[in-house]
């Protein structure tokens, strides 16, 4: 059971960095791609911080889901090995 929380709990470390690098990067390159002010000298860091606070937001969410995609594998794996 120790060995079930510890791995649950690196998968949500791992999900506690990934998730939130996507979300920015993914809010970054949309909003270059479709807001023609995002870099423009009048948004001062706006498009910027907004990347930012979608990544930070992103932070709990991801560690949550990082434990749940754990679980749910860990439990469709030990489905197949009873079924076997």
């Amino acid at each position: 059971m120790l060995r079930v929380v510890a791995r649950s709990l690196l998968c949500g470390l791992i999900g506690l960095v990934v998730f939130p690098t996507l979300a920015f990067a993914l809010v970054l390159t949309l909003g270059y791609l479709f807001d023609p002010h995002c870099g423009t000298p009048g948004d001062s860091g706006g498009c910027e911080m907004g990347a930012a606070s979608i990544g930070f937001a992103a932070i709990i969410p991801g560690f949550l889901a990082g434990i749940v995609i754990d679980l749910v594998r860990r439990r469709r794996q030990s489905r197949s090995a009873h079924r076997s």
